[in-house]
């Protein structure tokens, strides 16, 4: 299979990979650039594991083809934190223990930020509605819910002091 040269933004950083034409972006993201917060967890883009942001939109890196990225900007739970401060949501998904085994966890996060981004004060449903698409066995999903509304509290408070 041919390979093709890729230019992008990974959580900010210009990044150049050479990845076969039918790779997935998932694929790249894990084994090429060693970002490996994005899960397979089905490959068919039905349980929201692999959650990543493509030009601030929300897609299934299972779905997109590594050669799709050229010229986008890519962003992925390991650009969630700023160094060691975690993110408002990542906070909240620890002390609301929405989160067990953590393999759906990273695609909660990504969802529910590109959720945040947009709407910064979402209702309960908004909220169920945005993370439906992803898939969670151990917690059930009232947790990751109250976790995402008191991010969201928090975060309006934050953009309140600036």
């Amino acid at each position: 299979m041919a390979s093709q040269l890729v230019s992008t933004t990974v959580n900010g950083d210009p990044v150049q990979f050479a990845c076969p034409t039918d790779e997935s972006l998932l694929n790249v993201l894990r084994d090429q650039l060693g970002l490996t917060g994005a899960k397979e967890g089905c490959g068919t883009g039905d349980c929201g594991a692999c959650s990543v942001t493509l030009d601030g939109r929300l897609v299934c890196s299972c779905l997109v083809l590594g050669v799709e990225a050229e010229g986008r900007e890519i962003s992925t739970i390991e650009g969630m934190a700023d160094g060691d401060k975690l993110h408002p949501l990542q906070q909240q998904f620890i002390d609301n223990a929405a989160l067990q085994c953590g393999v759906c966890t990273p695609g909660f996060l990504v969802a529910a930020k590109a959720l945040l981004d947009k709407n910064p004060s979402p209702t309960e449903e908004e909220i169920r509605y945005a993370l439906a698409g992803n898939l969670c066995r151990c917690t059930g999903y009232d947790k990751i819910v109250r976790a995402v509304q008191a991010a969201a509290k928090d975060m309006r408070k934050l953009s309140k002091k600036r």
